[in-house]
């Protein structure tokens, strides 16, 4: 599982962020307790809800 940054969510839209999200959740689901694979996808979706919340509190949601 990749580890997806801030910096490379920033690029990404709205949509695709929510695409990303439920494939971590099922990447999350599919991996090992304690494996590099869960840690990643964790702290990728951290990642993906800070983009998210960052743009809503500037505005950039879309509609």
């Amino acid at each position: 599982m990749k580890l997806y940054t801030r910096f490379e969510l920033a690029a990404r839209t709205t949509r695709e962020l929510h695409v990303l999200i439920r494939i971590l959740f099922n990447e999350l689901a599919k991996s090992a307790p304690e494996s590099a694979e869960r840690r990643n996808a964790l702290a990728s979706l951290e990642n993906v809800e800070a983009e998210m919340a960052c743009r809503f509190s500037r505005g950039l949601h879309g509609p």
